[in-house]
C-alpha cells in the first residue's frame, strides 16, 4: 500500500469513529439516519477550515502535502492522539517532506541498560524493539509475562504472543483493550519501518491467523505506549495490577524500556514479592540438585 492509499484509509477511518455530537455539531433527532457512520466529508472540511473539494482530494490521494496549519486543524477535528497526530504529519506535512528516512532496527541492548533493568528486583522490566520484539527482560518480567529470551525470530514478538498464544488471553484481564492497543502500536512501527521484512511478515501472519487483529488493523489507529495500568490474572499468584512507565533508550530510537510497579502495601505488591520469592526458591532448589 502506497502513501496516498494509507492517507485515504487513515482519514476515512478517523472520521468514521466520530459523531456530530463529538465535535459539537447540532444533532437533529428527527433527521433521517445517516447512510454511513461517522462524520461526513463536508463536516470535517468545514470544521478544519478547508474546502470540501480540497478535503475530498485528500481522501482520494490527490493531495500529498499540506501546510502545518491544515494538518494541525485536521488532527484537532478528528480528535487524534499524539501518536496519530505525528503519523498524519508524516503522511501529509509539507515541513517534513513526507516520509522520513527509514531507520535500521537494532537488536542489541547495551550492557548498562541491562544492569539498570536487572537492578529492579521488585519491578518487572523489559526492553521492546520494532514489532514489539522483546530484546531483554529481567527475571521478574519473565515470571509475570513469559520468558521471551528463550524464543527466536517472530517468537520474540510480544504482539504475536498477545494475539496467537492462548495464555496471553487468560493472563490479561483486559485482553481486548491490550490487543487493540498492540495493533495500533504495530501500525506506528509499520510507518517508520515500511520495508522491514520481519515486521511485514509478522503483520501478514497476524492478518491471516487472527480475526481480531484483522479487524483492528483495518481501523488504522496509531498509538504509542507511554504509561498506564495493566491488570493480570497470574496462574501462580493471582490478580496483579501494575502501573507501567515507558522510557526511551538514549541513542536507540527504536528501543523502549518498560517498567512495571505496584502500589505499596497492596495485594499486587504482595503478589510480586511472592512471585520473586518463588523464583528464588526454584533457583535454590535447582542449585542444590546440581550439587548432589
Amino acid at each position: 500500500m502506497d502513501d496516498k492509499d494509507t492517507l485515504a484509509d487513515f482519514l476515512r477511518s478517523a472520521r468514521a469513529r466520530l459523531t456530530p455530537a463529538d465535535v459539537g455539531l447540532p444533532v437533529n433527532p428527527h433527521a433521517a439516519a445517516r447512510r454511513v457512520p461517522g462524520l461526513r466529508r463536508d463536516e470535517v472540511a468545514g470544521l478544519a477550515g478547508v474546502s470540501v473539494d480540497y478535503y475530498a482530494r485528500m481522501e482520494q490521494g490527490r493531495v500529498t502535502q499540506a501546510s502545518d496549519a491544515v494538518v494541525n486543524a485536521l488532527a484537532g477535528v478528528l480528535h487524534l492522539n499524539e501518536a496519530e497526530r505525528s503519523y498524519l504529519f508524516s503522511l501529509l506535512s509539507a515541513s517534513t517532506g513526507g516520509r522520513s528516512q527509514q531507520r535500521r532496527r537494532t537488536h542489541a541492548v547495551r550492557p548498562s541498560v541491562r544492569t539498570i533493568m536487572d537492578s529492579f528486583t521488585a519491578q518487572p522490566a523489559f526492553v521492546l524493539g520494532v514489532g514489539m520484539d522483546v530484546l531483554a527482560m529481567n527475571d521478574l518480567a519473565k515470571l509475570l509475562l513469559k520468558d521471551f529470551t528463550k524464543s527466536s525470530g517472530l517468537g520474540r514478538s510480544m504482539a504475536r504472543w498477545t494475539f496467537l498464544d492462548p495464555s496471553a488471553r487468560t493472563l490479561y484481564l483486559d485482553w481486548e483493550i491490550v490487543a487493540c492497543d498492540v495493533a495500533a502500536m504495530l501500525r506506528h512501527d509499520a510507518r517508520s519501518h515500511p520495508n522491514d521484512s520481519a515486521l511485514n511478515e509478522l503483520i501478514g501472519e497476524l492478518t491471516v491467523k487472527s480475526d481480531e487483529f484483522r479487524a483492528w488493523w483495518s481501523q488504522h489507529r496509531v498509538w504509542e505506549c507511554t504509561f498506564g495500568v495493566k491488570r493480570f490474572m497470574h496462574p501462580i499468584v493471582g490478580r496483579v495490577d501494575v502501573d507501567y512507565e515507558t522510557f526511551p533508550v538514549p541513542g536507540e530510537p527504536d528501543q523502549q524500556l518498560f517498567v512495571y510497579s505496584t502500589q505499596p502495601a497492596s495485594s499486587s505488591n504482595d503478589a510480586l514479592r511472592i512471585l520473586a520469592s518463588w523464583r528464588a526458591d526454584q533457583t535454590d532448589a535447582a542449585a542444590l540438585e546440581s550439587s548432589l
